[in-house]
């Protein structure tokens, strides 16, 4: 239906009805507005919960259990969730509330120029109106005038009395006013005309099309109102798959929930690397006391020997020191200050932390390494084309990489001798217990001094090569640095072996003399000094530094 035909008639309703299409559609934009102030506020809200329950603290201090590690997946995938609820606001925002307010703008200046069109167009109507009114007013008038002066006539010309003057007078009057109502009438005739000719075109030309106009903008606005209720859809649809994905990562966070693993953890975490204390001894202090009657003797024999199965002897004094060493595994331990070499710590966690920070210097080196070799190609550029920069301004840099690199290499080389310290005493403890436990020496091959291992497998460790190797400090001769397990008159057995990298002239006590590519046995690791000891195929034994040999250790060795 259009309007014009329609409703002619109606501009003011049809006025009306436009304003409240707009007032209508900026309701609208007001509703998408708050919607999007909510959506807002919602992902704020689900941002600052996920930073209030996030961990505050370093990689290194964050729990490895899986319920925790979980629970941070789900606070990840609750950030992206949020993410997705911002995405909606803008979408919102953009495409929705943007949308509506620009074109509100434009539908006001287009209505406000329609109905100005259809006022104008009214106004020159009521003007040809008023026009064609005055015209039939004024032949109105000089009709009735035509009329007054015409009976004034006719009285006066019947009358005997009226003298000729007066009559020829009043014929005048009466032709004169004849006259006038002519003209009145013919210019009524015109504007009468002239106005229906102008009230047809109006309300067939005029209205309808200003009508059309304005039923075109009040469906555009229509239009409008729809796309802008889907776009309101697909700002939500648009993130589902991806919200989709966020839960199904906490579903799997959540089945990644692992209590045997985080059992083990536990475990790794605390385990101190230390054996059980021992049984006390008994200690006989009866012993000095004279006693006579097979009765009232006391033996001082343990129970064991008595019944005629001999066992070894523990030192008294040497079992109870370990003891009470070992006692704070069964109560609180006792706080110790953080050291570099992490010495305070149980065996197993001193382990965990020397690796920890080897890898952690590895790293830095290798960016420092990576710096060098960046440094240096910009210096082969700049020799290369000296208009782009002076190589020798990179020098104090190369020279401060190369520095920070040596003092890398050397703490690395300080923490993998107490890592080597470390993992030595661990072996030695090993076999102790494994001596302890197995009485019987096991079938196995001899190795070259008459030691013998369990197993043909071996450890290779092959040390960092540096283009000058590193002089250590002066081999430790205190007696108190080998392992208490073996005797001082019995020869230390061969737990590797190893080949000389370098030539070592052993100038200082205690040290042996090397060639190059020489193959010799290790028969004490290096305790953290940088110094090995080993024996020649002759049986010479000595210190060799550990940075000029490649060493080569034997697993489950036992003395011979």
């Amino acid at each position: 239906m259009s309007w014009g035909t329609e409703l002619w008639d109606q501009f003011e309703n049809l006025d009306k009805h436009t304003q409240w299409g707009i007032d209508f559609l900026e309701r609208y934009a007001k509703f998408v507005k708050e919607r999007l102030e909510i959506e807002q506020n919602y992902a704020k809200q689900l941002r600052n919960l996920v930073k209030k329950y996030c961990p505050k603290r370093s990689k290194d201090e964050e729990p490895r259990f899986t319920s925790c590690l979980s629970f941070y997946g789900i606070l990840n995938e609750l950030n992206d969730y949020a993410g997705q609820r911002e995405v909606v606001a803008e979408e919102m925002g953009h495409k929705v509330y943007g949308t509506l307010m620009k074109y509100s703008q434009d539908l006001k200046a287009e209505r406000k120029h329609h109905l100005q069109e259809g006022r104008k167009a009214q106004h020159f109507l009521d003007q040809c109106w008023k026009q064609m009114d005055n015209s039939k007013k004024k032949f109105e008038r000089e009709c009735k005038e035509a009329e007054k002066s015409q009976i004034t006539f006719e009285r006066l010309d019947n009358d005997i009395n009226a003298t000729k003057s007066e009559v020829e007078k009043a014929k005048a009057q009466y032709y004169l006013r004849t006259h006038m109502a002519d003209e009145s009438k013919n210019e009524y005739a015109a504007q009468l005309q002239n106005f229906n000719a102008e009230q047809w075109k109006h309300f067939n030309n005029s209205i309808p099309h200003i009508f059309k106009n304005l039923q075109d903008m009040d469906q555009r606005r229509t239009v409008k109102l729809g796309e802008t209720y889907r776009s309101f859809a697909e700002a939500e649809r648009r993130v589902i798959p991806i919200i989709s994905k966020c839960l199904e990562g906490m579903v799997s966070a959540a089945k990644a929930v692992d209590d045997r693993r985080d059992s083990g953890i536990v475990v790794e975490s605390f385990k101190s690397g230390f054996d059980p204390p021992g049984d006390f001894p008994f200690e006989d202090f009866s012993q000095n006391l004279s006693r006579t009657g097979s009765d009232g003797a006391i033996s001082s024999t343990p129970k064991g020997e008595r019944d005629g199965a001999p066992g070894p002897r523990p030192d008294p004094k040497h079992t109870m020191s370990k003891a009470k060493n070992k006692l704070w595994l069964f109560g609180k331990k006792p706080k110790a200050p953080s050291v570099e070499d992490y010495s305070h710590l149980p065996p197993e966690q001193r382990r965990k932390r020397l690796q920890q920070k080897i890898d952690e210097l590895n790293n830095k080196l290798q960016i420092e390494m990576d710096q060098r070799d960046a440094l240096n190609k910009m210096k082969d550029v700049y020799e290369k084309t000296p208009h782009m920069g002076d190589p020798n301004s990179l020098q104090p840099k190369i020279s401060e990489t190369i520095c920070n690199m040596e003092k890398l290499r050397s703490e690395i080389h300080k923490h993998e001798a107490w890592l080597s310290e470390v993992e030595g005493k661990q072996g030695s403890r090993d076999r102790r217990h494994s001596a302890d436990n197995h009485h019987p020496a096991p079938q196995g091959r001899e190795s070259p001094e008459g030691s013998y291992t369990e197993d043909a497998g071996q450890e290779h460790h092959t040390p960092h090569h540096h283009s000058g190797p590193p002089q250590p400090g002066h081999p430790s001769t205190d007696p108190h640095d080998f392992d208490d397990e073996f005797d001082d008159d019995d020869p230390l057995p061969v737990i590797g072996h190893c080949k000389a990298l370098y030539s070592f002239d052993g100038q200082n006590e205690g040290t042996l003399v090397i060639a190059e590519d020489e193959v010799l046995y290790i028969i004490e690791e290096d305790k953290g000094d940088g110094w090995t000891r080993a024996r020649k195929q002759s049986g010479e034994e000595g210190y060799v530094p550990t940075t000029y040999v490649e060493i080569t250790m034997e697993k489950n060795c036992k003395g011979s």
